[in-house]
């Protein structure tokens, strides 16, 4: 009976320290076996086959090991979409969404033509961005081939692949025109500040995409550099930040000759996204509320 097989499941990653096992239990089941919540928690029998019952096990004993749940199903939920997930990338996180959130506010009836995503990962943000504006053409970058591979099978998973062009370099090394939308998760954690992250993360996503230097601010200091020369006179940059650098990162915008316009918090209430743009006199920010 499923109901019985749900129920040792949620005990055992009760048992692991699960924080919603229940919740968990029903996911890993309607991932292997095709059940819906009404029938697991009906108790309705649903057969499994010697292999979904393997594949079952392999991915309990991965979770009760603490690897993150959607590292074990290979997938992320992503502003609506799904995004498979590689050694190679980043696992994509809520908060990231407060920059799909703004770059939309921000070109709310006049959808940009033509997006750069820099250090893509996943190709989260730029596929969702193309998702959203079915006019638009987007070029990412990264330096790892492997997260190229995965955003280019996310490119085709989410109906984006014709519209999207994705380069392996360093930053925006090589890049050429200019963007109406230039769009960046950076690595952004002190490096000092990595090996005590929590373990879900430490030992599960790549260090490139986590370590941002001495000071957390390596990345920025590269990528506006290069965007300056890329970004359109009436285009917007936006920068996911850590919830620390709500200062740091603007004051590097103007530092870079370029104008910080506004700092926007996720839906915690901590700085999440920078703004900025070239072309305009500089002007002091405050948090957009």
């Amino acid at each position: 009976m499923t109901t019985t097989l749900y129920h040792d499941i949620r005990n055992r990653l009760k048992a692991a320290g699960v924080d919603d096992p229940g919740l968990e239990s029903r996911v890993l089941l309607r991932d292997v076996l095709g059940a819906s919540d009404g029938a697991i928690l009906a108790g309705d029998e649903i057969p499994a086959t010697p292999a979904q019952g393997a594949a079952l096990e392999a991915m309990l004993v991965r979770r009760e090991a603490g690897e993150p749940l959607s590292r074990v199903l290979g997938f992320r939920e992503f502003w609506g979409l799904n995004f498979k997930l590689s050694p190679d990338t980043l696992d994509p996180r809520p908060d990231t969404e407060t920059l799909i959130e703004t770059a939309l506010n921000r070109f709310e009836g006049h959808p940009p033509k033509r997006i750069l995503d820099i250090g893509t990962g996943t190709g989260c943000i730029l596929i969702s961005l193309l998702h959203e504006w079915p006019g638009a053409t987007g070029v990412a970058t990264d330096l790892s081939a492997g997260a190229l591979e995965t955003a280019r099978e996310n490119a085709q998973i989410n109906h984006v692949a014709d519209r999207a062009t994705f380069v392996q370099t360093s930053w925006a090394g090589g890049i050429e025109g200019l963007f109406d939308l230039i769009v960046s998760n950076p690595p952004y954690i002190v490096r000092d500040v990595v090996p005590n992250l929590d373990v879900n993360v430490r030992n599960y996503d790549p260090i490139l995409a986590l370590d941002g230097g001495n000071d957390g601010l390596d990345a920025y200091r590269s990528i506006l550099t290069e965007m300056k020369t890329l970004l359109s006179p009436d285009g917007i940059a936006l920068f996911e930040i850590g919830f620390d650098q709500g200062e740091s990162v603007p004051r590097l915008v103007e530092e870079s000759g370029a104008t910080p316009v506004a700092v926007i918090p996720d839906s915690g209430g901590n700085p999440r996204v920078v703004e900025c743009r070239v072309g305009i006199s500089k002007k002091t920010i405050a948090p957009d509320s």
